[in-house]
């Protein structure tokens, strides 16, 4: 029984080897996704990147710091 398990494995990858390397095509990832997509922008001069305020940044999670508490009330259950 574990011999057929590792040897459909065997041939999944090797499938999957094949697949990768163009066998039955260029992969989806191969080319742009949405060729179009930039040329069907609004107004794609007025798009501006501002640093972001103090007042804003106190909003985000600091990733590797403490968990911020929750302001959550709670009553002993009766």
């Amino acid at each position: 029984m574990l011999r057929w398990l590792l040897a459909v494995l065997v041939l999944a990858n090797i499938l999957a080897f094949i697949t990768m390397r163009g066998l039955f095509g260029p992969s989806p990832a191969a080319g742009p996704r949405e060729p179009n997509h930039l040329n069907r922008q609004v107004r794609p001069e007025q798009l501006r990147v501002q640093p972001m305020s103090s007042t804003d940044a106190a909003d985000l999670a600091v990733v590797g710091g403490p968990a911020p508490i929750a302001p959550v009330a709670a009553s002993a259950l009766q």
